[in-house]
């Protein structure tokens, strides 16, 4: 029989309960203290503990070791190193790994982005263990690593990566949230933010993603006609799976257990072939290791499942795309939720500040957290009707904006209580009704007890969106224990607050027309273009926050604006160059063959006597949507043509992507679209949208 998930969860992990076991109590409580409240780790400590690891990893199989880090290229890297050394006795070798190797890596940092920071022949950079998050051990068939989350940084000491500004963003938080509550008279050693990540894929044939060079070279389809059926009916979300799709969750979710992440809820989303993962809530930089890891294996298990996992924000048009909601809470080190509402009036202080704190950060630094998602995928699915708009608002329900309007008229606000609802038949339990309902199309929500940030891209990293998150609400902390200490009262505050902040809050419908102007009477910032978005980066008020908190220097921040753009420039010029080719080698090639097989069914009718103006009007249509198609493909030519004939620098070439190459590849898409559905299925040269989303 099966062993139970409680039998073999996190097996492949060094817990807690696996460094008790291998760590002497002394080296144990040292390291304890070093992972809860930051006490200096000594080479001593390091060496034990590298011991210790290397013997459990060893037990699991391990042959080599890697410091398991987060470029800023959205995914890991790794550089394995085996657990060898030359023995004393010639011929011999020695099972080697010790503190210093546990502590520090080295990695070339000129060939990852680094936005300027680094030169081509300054190559040195490093690793260093993140020991706030387990170390792990990856199977693949019969091949096991030691994988050992760090952080990394160039020779001259600046972030490379997505794990370093979270790792400051969450101490900055500390700090604040720290002193606040000591101000309202509650103890805490630690305040963390928490964060659960919903992770949303599709599933398709492996054989139809090898024959579709737009999958394999770019994550998205550049050409599809909609197919008959879509998600119209809306009988996809939360339908049942195909036995096949049921068994790659069930060994989505063996595979994830073992390595400690609790993927708790699976369905089928709205989309066909569309599904979601959501594990349970992890402290931020473990939350961001573990969707790392969600998104390795959902690639590896789809395709030993012949599948495969598109993780692009809208791999398919016409229907809705992949986003990776972030919920995001504050907890202190003895269990307690901070954004939980109260239920006794002494504890209402606590909560009212808190969330008005993450309130206020929203309505002042909106454009962050617009920025924090901005990316070429991403663009093609925020705005349109399936994903929040670029409007940044913050949903909170009917109930809390009345504590809100309390709050900024210094008054004493309470929640109602929860209401008794009953289905209206006696066999049914009485439901207690939650004090707020939920809006699908806001980008930022209050969900009860914890904030869901929805721009978030499938694809995307969450280090960077949780490092804008917990710099922000820092800020606001920062300001308001500033302001308890020079003996300003908390109504006050909290009235000021809420009173500015009041212009942020929307509880309707984020998609319509009317939302769009009412938010442009409120003076809400609206940044369409993705490109504008990524360059608020280094918009002065972020600068500065970003300095203050100790997340991001000027510097740091540069390079990440110049690697964004740089990053939607590189993405969107490949794009370019996989429509062209599939245009010229696939597409006109198959509609010239079919037109040549229509002229001669119609020239055979003719010689037969027969009527060929059927015949004849098919051909003439078939040949004006060949020249219409070519036309398109030519100005796409040029347009890629002037882009790479001319020098730019990255602001320049992502503009350049932005305005001139997508409005010429949308009309190429439209025009083979129109050709799909002329030419016999028998010609057309792609598996079509309806063999690749219903075919699972």
């Amino acid at each position: 029989m099966k062993p139970y998930v409680t039998e073999y969860f996190a097996e492949n992990v060094f817990t807690d309960s696996a460094m008790r076991a291998y760590l002497s109590a002394e080296a144990y409580a040292a390291l304890r203290r070093t992972i809860d409240e930051g006490a200096p780790l000594t080479i001593e400590l390091a060496d034990q503990v590298a011991a210790a690891m290397r013997e459990w990893a060893v037990g699991l199989g391990a042959t080599h070791y890697t410091h398991w880090f987060q470029p800023m290229t959205g995914q890991t890297a790794e550089k394995h190193d085996a657990f060898l050394s030359p023995g004393k006795e010639p011929g011999k070798v020695i099972l080697d790994f010790d503190g210093k190797k546990l502590i520090r890596g080295e990695a070339d940092a000129s060939s990852f982005p680094s936005g300027g920071l680094r030169a081509t022949f300054e190559a040195r950079g490093y690793t260093t263990w993140d020991c706030t998050s387990p170390p792990f051990v990856r199977k693949d068939g019969d091949v096991a690593t030691l994988c050992i989350p760090t952080a990394f940084c160039a020779y001259s000491g600046e972030a490379l990566d997505e794990k370093t500004p979270l790792l400051r963003s969450m101490e900055a938080l500390d700090r604040q949230a720290v002193r606040v509550l000591s101000l309202l008279g509650v103890r805490a050693k630690k305040v963390l933010p928490c964060v659960g990540g919903e992770q949303e894929y599709f599933l398709i044939d492996k054989s139809a993603y090898c024959r579709r060079k737009d999958l394999i070279y770019t994550g998205r389809t550049l050409f599809g006609a909609p197919p008959a059926k879509g998600q119209e009916l809306e009988d996809q979300y939360y339908s049942s799976m195909s036995a096949r799709v049921a068994r790659f969750m069930a060994e989505l979710n063996e595979e994830l257990w073992k390595l400690g992440v609790i993927a708790k809820t699976q369905h089928y989303e709205a989309a066909p072939a569309q599904y979601e993962l959501a594990p349970v809530y992890a402290t931020a930089n473990i939350a961001t290791d573990h969707n790392q890891i969600i998104m390795e294996m959902l690639r590896k298990v789809a395709d030993r499942h012949g599948f495969a996992c598109l993780l692009h924000e809208k791999p398919f048009d016409h229907v809705n795309g992949s986003g990776k909601h972030d919920n995001w809470s504050l907890m202190t080190d003895t269990g307690r939720n901070l954004l939980k509402p109260a239920k006794k009036p002494e504890d209402a202080d606590v909560f009212n500040t808190f969330f008005m704190a993450v309130i206020a950060a929203v309505n002042e630094y909106a454009p962050a957290l617009r920025m924090s998602c901005a990316s070429l995928g991403n663009s093609f699915r925020l705005g349109g009707n399936e994903a929040p708009p670029s409007v940044i608002s913050v949903y909170i329900g009917s109930d809390f904006c009345a504590l809100v309007d309390h709050l900024a008229e210094k008054q004493t606000g309470s929640l109602a209580k929860k209401m008794e609802m009953t289905m209206g038949v006696s066999t049914l339990p009485m439901l207690l009704r939650d004090t707020s309902d939920r809006n699908r199309t806001s980008p930022f929500a209050f969900t009860g007890n914890k904030f869901e940030f929805r721009m978030v891209g499938s694809s995307q990293s969450l280090g960077f969106p949780n490092t804008v998150l917990n710099t922000i609400v820092a800020e606001q902390l920062m300001r308001i224990a500033n302001r308890m200490e020079a003996g300003e009262s908390l109504k006050d505050i909290l009235a000021d607050l809420a009173a500015k902040s009041r212009r942020v809050l929307f509880n309707g419908d984020n998609y319509t027309a009317e939302w769009r102007e009412e938010a442009n009477r409120r003076g809400l910032p609206c940044i369409e273009s993705t490109v504008e978005a990524i360059e608020t980066m280094t918009a002065p008020e972020l600068v500065d926050v970003f300095a203050r908190r100790g997340v991001l220097s000027e510097a740091e921040l540069s390079a990440r604006r110049e690697i964004a753009l740089m990053s939607y420039a590189k993405h969107g010029s490949i794009e370019s160059a996989t429509m062209l080719k599939m245009a010229r080698q696939k597409i006109l090639p198959a509609c010239i063959r079919y037109s040549a097989a229509l002229a001669a069914a119609a020239a055979a009718v003719r010689s037969a006597g027969c009527d060929d103006s059927v015949h004849t009007e098919l051909l003439a249509n078939l040949c004006e949507g060949i020249r219409n198609f070519k036309d398109a493909t030519d100005g796409l030519a040029a347009a890629q043509e002037e882009f790479c004939g001319k020098k730019r620098g990255a602001n320049d070439s992502a503009r350049y992507i932005e305005e001139k190459i997508k409005p010429v590849m949308a009309l190429v898409r439209k025009r083979a679209d129109e050709l799909e559905i002329m030419v016999d299925k028998e010609y057309w040269p792609l598996p079509s949208y309806g063999e690749m989303m219903f075919c699972n």
